[in-house]
């Protein structure tokens, strides 16, 4: 098995607006026998209001609410036109949002039935005047995270305690079961020259906690290689250093490539390959 495991379409506010046939078509091109189509989940109504940062950030978060029956059909009838091909599996990235628990269970409950594959991440954590996108630009990320948090690293410890609630969580019944590129906080790393931007102590500490619940409960993991392509950040989601504890706990993961644009189809697949 050829597998990626995380993809977007067109139907992605801050994707390239190419054709979903097109990443398919290049899946097949590149020898893939699984492609996972995981749209970002449209945003709980009401959470732009309590969101704050770049606007641009967040009205591109997610797939628009009215859209998510019309993707779900598109996806199905490509899954069938190509099924002889490339083993295409339908489902969403599921944002975790802390508060917003009840909507995503209610997301989940309504589609869950019609998905084959989903991934939940996390995108989002309080910040500076609300909620803030952590991955959207280095200086958002600055005003928004580190200034109110104090230090990168201590940002970077919130993102860990959020990622271990989102372990926890009950989402109900369809609750993804592959958490998404656990350390995405670390994307914008070499930006800041003035931080320390490595993990720190405590950080390892809740990284080992957050594996050891993703055991326990039977999850498994994304490796994200877009990390590997982005200016600041240099490495995969997560990093070899990580990696190597979660090899040692035997916790399954997945390769992603994290597609937006169909030239990211396959990105990284080798560093996925050496592991």
């Amino acid at each position: 098995m050829k597998r990626d495991g995380h993809t977007h379409t067109e139907f992605c506010p801050h994707g390239s607006g190419e054709e979903v046939e097109l990443f398919i078509l290049k899946a097949i091109e590149l020898g893939f026998t699984d492609y996972s189509i995981t749209e970002h989940t449209p945003l709980p109504k009401g959470f732009k209001d309590q969101a704050s940062g770049e606007e641009d950030a967040i009205i591109t978060a997610g797939m628009n609410a009215g859209d998510v029956d019309y993707y779900l059909k598109k996806m199905h009838q490509l899954k069938k036109k190509y099924a002889k091909e490339i083993n295409i599996h339908v489902g969403f990235e599921v944002d975790y949002i802390t508060g917003f628990e009840d909507y995503t269970t209610d997301f989940l409950n309504e589609y869950g039935k019609l998905i084959d594959d989903s991934i939940l991440s996390l995108h989002f954590l309080q910040g500076a005047g609300g909620y803030r996108v952590i991955d959207y630009s280095p200086e958002d990320y600055q005003n928004g995270m580190i200034h109110h948090y104090g230090t990168f690293q201590k940002a970077q410890e919130k993102y860990f305690q959020t990622l271990l609630q989102l372990v926890d969580a009950d989402l109900g019944i369809y609750k993804p079961k592959r958490v998404g590129h656990i350390t995405l906080c670390q994307k914008f790393q070499t930006f800041y020259k003035d931080e320390e931007t490595h993990l720190s102590a405590e950080s390892i500490v809740l990284i080992d906690n957050l594996l050891e619940k993703v055991k326990k409960n039977g999850y498994e993991l994304d490796f994200n290689t877009a990390g590997m392509f982005k200016p600041y950040c240099g490495e995969p989601y997560p990093p070899l250093q990580i990696m190597k504890k979660v090899k040692e706990r035997e916790i399954p993961f997945i390769y992603g490539s994290d597609s937006h644009h169909v030239t990211d189809v396959g990105r990284g697949y080798q560093a996925f390959k050496t592991l």
